[in-house]
């Protein structure tokens, strides 16, 4: 018997588990790669925005006021002209990282930024205040990411082959949006907003709001979802509604590991998935993110065996340990 493992014996089970003497495993450092895919669809104008940055401090330079490593991403689903989704794509991250709260708490400067970014849109000269975006960022330094989103575009992390989203669509009839909504004096028909708009979160669409600092019914205040990330968290998936409005997430999570098994290649990846929405008559633009969290690809998942051994084999095992000790 090897002095470098530790037998473990189930005897109410007859289940023996060999595994290494020592438990420990070198702390997970992520490792960040991103691609992205945008598409027309079948609109007839492209009112989407995204943004990718693999290396924070890279990008910030001395505004970073941390030596973390980390990461950027963000999809922005534009209605009624470009104005909002390009403002908020040009001036977000800039919003987070000058606010007072980071980075000590990232928490309060997304949420802050947010509010922010509607207001500083509502006073923007040449630009149409009637326009508007949903917001979908993922923020990431070290290990801990924060995912804030006001409206219908979703997060989904792909945990070893399982899909578990990291946002909620923020659709007008949703049982956490509809109350709010009519608490407010606003109302839903048909699934939208005072007849008029099918998200009930949203920066911009000032036509819709009222004064600033009154509570409203279409809001810019972002829901924020914080995930440590760990060894078997392997990519994020960031898109649009015009994706989720034809595939599962389990589905989009599915077909992203084939392809990296295949490829390691994300680009690739989110190429695929708006190939796929395409061909099954998406109505909208197509907007992916796909973000790996490390070089490798994943693995292929085996089943851990399990040997049942009768109670003499046992009693040898027993009996070799005692000899080694």
């Amino acid at each position: 018997m090897c002095l470098y493992m530790i037998v473990l014996l189930r005897i109410e089970t007859g289940v023996v588990t060999v595994k290494p003497s020592s438990d420990e495993h070198p702390r997970f450092v992520p490792v960040f790669r991103s691609g992205s895919c945008s598409n027309i669809g079948q609109k007839k104008y492209m009112e989407d925005e995204y943004i990718c940055i693999d290396n924070l401090l890279g990008q910030l330079g001395a505004a970073a006021e941390s030596s973390c490593p980390g990461a950027f991403y963000g999809v922005f689903d534009g209605h009624g002209g470009t104005d909002a989704a390009l403002f908020v794509q040009k001036n977000i991250l800039r919003f987070i990282v000058e606010d007072t709260h980071f980075p000590v708490c990232a928490k309060k400067a997304m949420k802050s930024a947010f509010l922010k970014a509607d207001s500083a849109f509502a006073k923007a000269d040449s630009l149409d205040k009637t326009s508007g975006t949903t917001v979908l960022t993922a923020l990431i330094r070290g290990r801990t990411m924060l995912i804030a989103n006001a409206g219908d575009s979703r997060a989904v992390l792909g945990k070893r082959g399982k899909a578990i989203e990291l946002s909620t669509d923020h659709k007008p009839d949703s049982t956490s949006e509809r109350p709010r909504i009519e608490k407010l004096g606003g109302a839903v028909y048909d699934g939208y907003l005072n007849g008029e708009i099918s998200v009930a979160r949203a920066i911009g669409d000032w036509h819709m709001k009222r004064p600033e600092g009154s509570p409203c019914p279409l809001t810019a205040e972002p829901e924020l979802r914080e995930k440590v990330l760990c060894e078997e968290d392997e990519f994020l998936i960031l898109a649009c509604d015009g994706l989720w409005d034809v595939m599962s997430s389990q589905s989009a999570v599915t077909i992203v590991r084939k392809e990296l098994m295949n490829h390691n290649d994300p680009e690739k990846c989110s190429r695929e998935l708006v190939r796929l929405a395409l061909n099954q008559n998406t109505l909208d633009n197509l907007t992916v993110v796909v973000v790996c969290f490390s070089s490798d690809p994943p693995r292929l998942e085996t089943p851990k065996l399990k040997r049942s051994i009768s109670v003499e084999g046992m009693c040898l095992i027993r009996d070799a340990m005692d000899n080694n000790s």
